[in-house]
């Protein structure tokens, strides 16, 4: 399960666990300092935007090749691009500054950053360990042609998987980025699975937009989604060569971020010649 859906309203679990880590940092802060010190609710707050703040620039550096061309991305917090070791490490640094600054603080403010800490990373865990249990499900698609295709036809290699829309916003700005992977990563396969468009729809946005994508396929009732536990979009899913979930990223893809996605998977050398021991469904979008 990759969100949490309230009819038409959709969070990304991950997200909603630092909304509870920060919650329960309150709470708990909240209840040290009635047996005796300072509330720490402001400065908790402050330190989990400090600690997001650090998170980001981390994750900037980390992947600075794809930012120094487009400075404006660095601010543009879509992409989901962020490390969580630099923000931990600031987080817990400024706790200890304000603790030492003000002693009222000390048994209020280690407590809640303490049980928030703690909650998030064993929360966040558990979700990583249950995600990566999951294996691709086996449903039927379509194909640009009408064809009957099995999403397990695919399974042998290694697979990156778009669920996406032509009326979603960042689906259309992430395609771009998703193109030009396809063509420099051959030894992947990508798979676009647009959620409840006719074919026409489909067609007429590749061609207006430009887009030359292989394996373009159709889930009209959106099943994918639901089998996945995903009904935001995009959702872009990383799945191994026996078919085993290795990460999944909700939301826009930057190069940055699809860069640290495509970790999970090895770069081939590039001077061995690419082969594969699988036979693929006919690309959507070319003629066999």
């Amino acid at each position: 399960m990759l969100t949490f859906t309230i009819g038409t309203f959709a969070i990304a679990l991950n997200h909603l666990l630092l909304i509870g880590a920060l919650a329960l940092a309150t709470l708990v802060g909240w209840r040290m300092a009635r047996h005796g010190g300072e509330n720490p609710e402001s400065v908790l707050f402050s330190l989990f935007l400090l600690g997001m703040l650090a998170a980001r620039v981390g994750f900037v550096l980390a992947y600075w090749t794809h930012y120094h061309d487009d400075l404006w991305q660095i601010i543009d917090l879509r992409d989901g691009g962020f490390l969580a070791w630099p923000g931990v490490i600031v987080l817990l640094l400024g706790a200890v500054l304000w603790c030492w600054r003000r002693p009222a603080l000390r048994r209020p403010l280690g407590a809640g950053v303490g049980s928030g800490l703690l909650f998030w990373l064993l929360a966040s865990f558990s979700l990583t360990i249950y995600d990566q249990g999951t294996r691709l499900p086996e449903i039927a698609l379509r194909n640009a042609k009408g064809e009957t295709v099995q999403l397990s036809d695919y399974q042998g290699g290694p697979l990156v998987i778009n669920l996406w829309a032509t009326w979603c916003p960042p689906c259309r700005r992430e395609m771009p980025v998703l193109e030009e992977a396809q063509q420099q990563r051959p030894d992947l396969t990508f798979l676009f699975v647009n959620q409840a468009e006719s074919m026409q729809s489909v067609s007429t946005f590749l061609e207006t937009q430009g887009l030359s994508l292989s394996n373009v396929l159709f889930d009209g009732s959106g099943r994918l989604g639901q089998a996945v536990g995903s009904m935001a979009l995009p959702t872009t899913l990383f799945y191994s060569n026996e078919g085993r979930l290795l990460g999944s990223h909700l939301g826009e893809l930057s190069e940055a971020s699809l860069a640290r996605a495509l970790e999970n998977f090895a770069t081939p050398n590039p001077a061995a010649p690419a082969t594969s021991s699988r036979k693929l469904p006919c690309p959507a979008s070319a003629t066999c």
